[in-house]
């Protein structure tokens, strides 16, 4: 692998990351009083040069707290209306959401603003002794089976220096294959949805070995695009054999929270404002959960203004001033209604389901489905059905947790159903 060839072939490509890593540099040490400029820079550039962001306003507020959410139901029409003057389809970066929340779109960035995108995550990732033009990664993802599209993401994988581990599959035997190949090769880090990593986790302690002492060169283990929960961070950790990092970002804004290795969710604040509002979309005090917002502060392409990831979380300041991301509770949309009117999140579930998931149950995966109001449906991968006092367990939990009365069906699958980017829901429902 020649040295560089990541950024170089960014370059190669017009993405400017050279001036965009010095740039980022320079924004390490942001005051407050320059974020609040590069926030009114933004929007007056849209106002002036975009016609979708003008439309979207009745009005040219001032008021940064009265400017409109911009949801991704919004952003579901053609790429050509929402651009600005003097940018087309021919001079911007590209891509497609994964439509995990249910409203797919293509977005754009001018090329500075993708450079710098990256050039966040070489910071985030070099305070991890990781550089992304010459550390080997194993990265645990989906892929598409055929296609094009395949090979787009092979290519994407040799540019950057990574070996992909399709994780539509994980049973036992294809596990085996990939802890092979780790004794094969010196990976620096391995990153991948939770989930995915969690089952690799499962099976070096079912073999009484950390994937650490298969492959010595590993250094951390990078999860990200689904909640990581204190019980699969200490999985994680013992069995892994490396420091565990979470990371929290969304391809349309890039890298939104990262975990230093003091252990704290540091927020992007260089290239990105991230705020917490409520339902009336006015900011919150610290420590108070509500919606995340995030706003791209350089992408003159295309408004990513108060734009609604569709997750909920809380930030908090510490006393050095740096803003982290204390908490992360999954996405708006994974929440139940209850017969009683109760609304509850997604992430309650995990509780529930966690009074019997533990080192004497073998099972490996689950999600909740919610059927009706007062009826659920757990799916679950274990070697062995769950027996009768198991069940009663869960039946107790979601008394404890939700309210009495609630109907629970048990399934056993040899697999669940991942989305097509191998991405695992929890939590979903099929109640309108």
């Amino acid at each position: 692998m020649p040295l560089q060839l990541f950024d170089n072939i960014l370059r190669w490509q017009g993405f400017p990351i050279q001036e965009a890593k010095s740039r980022f540099k320079q924004l390490l040490n942001n005051t407050d009083e320059s974020i609040e400029q590069l926030k009114k820079a933004i929007v007056q550039h849209h106002l002036k040069h975009n016609n979708f962001y003008i439309n979207l306003l009745d009005n040219k507020p001032t008021d940064w707290a009265k400017l409109p959410v911009l949801t991704k139901r919004d952003l579901q029409q053609p790429l050509h209306e929402r651009l600005s003057n003097d940018y087309s389809s021919k001079n911007v970066f590209k891509g497609k959401t994964s439509g995990s929340s249910g409203h797919p779109f293509t977005y754009a960035k001018d090329k500075f603003a993708h450079a710098i995108t990256w050039a966040a995550f070489h910071h985030a990732y070099n305070e991890h002794d990781i550089d992304l033009n010459t550390s080997l990664q194993a990265r645990f993802y989906g892929i598409p089976l055929s296609g094009k599209g395949k090979y787009v993401e092979l290519l994407k994988d040799y540019v950057s220096n990574r070996k992909r581990f399709p994780i539509f599959n994980l049973n036992n035997a294809i596990l085996e294959k990939y802890v092979s190949r780790f004794r094969e090769s010196k990976y620096e880090y391995l990153n991948g949805y939770t989930s995915s990593i969690v089952l690799l986790a499962k099976y070096c302690r079912e073999k009484g070995t950390t994937l650490k002492t298969y492959c010595p060169s590993l250094k951390i283990c990078i999860v990200t695009s689904e909640m990581l929960f204190a019980d699969d961070r200490k999985l994680l950790k013992k069995w892994i054999g490396v420091p565990i990092v979470n990371e929290y970002g969304a391809s349309e804004v890039g890298l939104i929270a990262m975990e230093n290795p003091r252990g704290e969710f540091v927020l992007n604040q260089q290239n990105l404002f991230i705020e917490i509002v409520d339902e009336a979309n006015q900011p919150v005090t610290d420590g108070t959960i509500g919606r995340i917002l995030v706003t791209d502060l350089y992408n003159l392409a295309h408004p990513v203004i108060r734009y609604e990831i569709g997750d909920l979380g809380s930030l908090k300041t510490l006393e050095n001033g740096t803003r982290i991301l204390e908490n992360l509770q999954g996405r708006t949309s994974d929440i139940a209604r209850l017969p009683s009117g109760k609304v509850v999140p997604g992430l309650t579930f995990y509780y529930v389901t966690k009074s019997i998931i533990n080192e004497d149950v073998n099972i490996l995966e689950f999600i909740v489905i919610q059927k009706t109001e007062a009826s659920f449906e757990i799916q679950y991968v274990s070697s062995q059905e769950m027996d009768v006092s198991q069940k009663v367990k869960v039946q107790k939990a979601m008394d404890e947790y939700l309210e009495p009365d609630l109907a629970v069906a048990f399934t056993r699958l040899d697999s669940l159903d991942r989305s097509n980017r191998g991405k695992l829901k929890q939590f979903m429902s099929e109640v309108d």
